[in-house]
């Protein structure tokens, strides 16, 4: 009996060679794919990696790595940006006769499928993106969005989210470092947005976007989601809540080798979870409560880039020593003043539980 060789096809069914004879590569994962999909490099995409990795020119449709933001909430590749003009003053791109949204309305609420061209600040490799969910009175909406939008300037912007109740708004930043974001952020903004009667809490979200080229590598981001997944209880307590828009779900634990590797791995995985793989560029981690407290944000920053840091080097042998354990982690904090919002919510925490412990001892 003759054996075939057979070619994995990017929907996961095996071809034999005659079948797979005329049918192209995808550029993204090299698995033949059935689909008609071309880039804008000449080659040709699968449909999973054109919805996880590519967005879709609206001018030559075709799929791009590379796109920018074009007014009316469009993308175009790079070949068809040179064709476009810029706004003189934010270097938006326009298209036909249109005006630039961005600068119309400097208090615009913008959809939540806006995604406008990163800028970038403070040196990297490691970006941080904050989202900060609100909860806003009706009566003093478009003050707080006055507000919000004027401190912080080209820092960031406001998104629409309906799952903010019963009504609200997320303040979504540029990336921008951990240092960059301790002086460059306009801390006083949630101050002003309390005083308004903005609100927080549990049932609104706190999250932070990590840039993947801020690790060394897929085996370090690897390292940092086991870090994660292992201390569930201790970073649930650093959160100040448990989300079912945040769970630390066992299957993605057991995947992570694999989602380290890229965003094209967690297709099925849905994105509510403790660490969002689905971004292209970033890893998402998205436990922590919502917060006008200036402290608490900024330890929700300092812990996202302090448990890369910390698990870059970690070796092997560090590892099986109890290297991810968490009293391994804060002890290796208290060595670094960097982290001191951190430090200092950490040992906020301690006191409340030694405060709860002692009532319990007392009645």
């Amino acid at each position: 009996m003759r054996s075939l060789a057979l070619t994995d096809s990017a929907v996961g069914r095996r071809l034999c060679a005659d079948c797979a004879t005329g049918l192209n590569p995808c550029v993204s994962c090299t698995e033949v794919t059935f689909t008609g999909l071309r880039t804008d490099t000449g080659g040709f995409v699968c449909g999973i990696c054109a919805h996880q990795l590519f967005d879709q020119c609206f001018r030559c449709e075709r799929f791009t790595r590379h796109s920018r933001y074009v007014v009316g909430n469009h993308r175009a590749c790079p070949t068809c940006t040179q064709e476009l003009r810029s706004c003189p003053d934010c270097g938006t791109l326009l298209a036909g006769r249109r005006g630039c949204d961005r600068c119309a309305d400097r208090h615009t609420l913008w959809n939540y499928t806006y995604r406008p061209d990163p800028i970038f600040h403070g040196t990297g490799p490691l970006f941080l993106g904050l989202e900060l969910e609100v909860v806003v009175p009706e009566d003093c909406f478009d003050d707080a969005i006055a507000t919000a939008t004027d401190a912080l300037g080209s820092l960031g912007y406001l998104k629409r989210d309906s799952s903010i109740r019963p009504m609200g708004f997320e303040i979504v930043c540029h990336p921008m470092t951990y240092q960059y974001a301790l002086t460059g952020f306009p801390w006083q903004v949630l101050h002003q947005l309390a005083r308004l009667g903005c609100e927080t809490g549990a049932g609104v979200g706190l999250h932070v976007h990590a840039s993947r080229a801020g690790f060394t590598g897929p085996a370090h981001i690897f390292r940092w989601m086991k870090l994660v997944y292992r201390n569930s209880d201790q970073v649930s307590r650093l959160a100040r809540r448990t989300s079912r828009y945040a769970p630390f779900e066992s299957d993605t634990r057991s995947r992570a080798k694999d989602l380290a590797k890229g965003a094209r791995h967690a297709v099925g995985l849905p994105r509510y979870q403790a660490i969002n793989p689905h971004p292209r560029d970033t890893l998402e981690l998205r436990v922590f409560a919502s917060t006008l407290d200036p402290g608490q944000v900024q330890a929700a920053l300092a812990f996202t880039e302090a448990s890369i840091a910390y698990t870059a080097d970690l070796t092997v042998a560090q590892i099986r020593a109890g290297g991810w354990n968490w009293d391994r982690f804060t002890d290796w904090l208290t060595h670094r003043l960097e982290y001191a919002p951190l430090v200092a919510e950490l040992a906020h925490l301690a006191d409340q539980i030694d405060e709860q412990e002692g009532v319990l001892c007392a009645s």
